[in-house]
């Protein structure tokens, strides 16, 4: 089964886009620790569905 039919992979990536959207308008001070760290987190929810 290709993983990009499951809802549960659908949905993660859904909320990582929704979360880089709103980190978009972080301050610029915050860009490179807390929206990269956010980014990444939200990223890895869908990666380890794969595992």
């Amino acid at each position: 089964m290709d993983f990009k039919k499951l809802l549960a992979y659908q949905k993660s990536f859904d909320l990582a886009m929704d979360i880089f959207e709103v980190s978009k308008s972080f301050p610029k001070e915050e860009v490179y620790s807390l929206a990269d760290q956010i980014r990444r987190s939200s990223r890895s929810a869908s990666a380890n569905l794969l595992n």
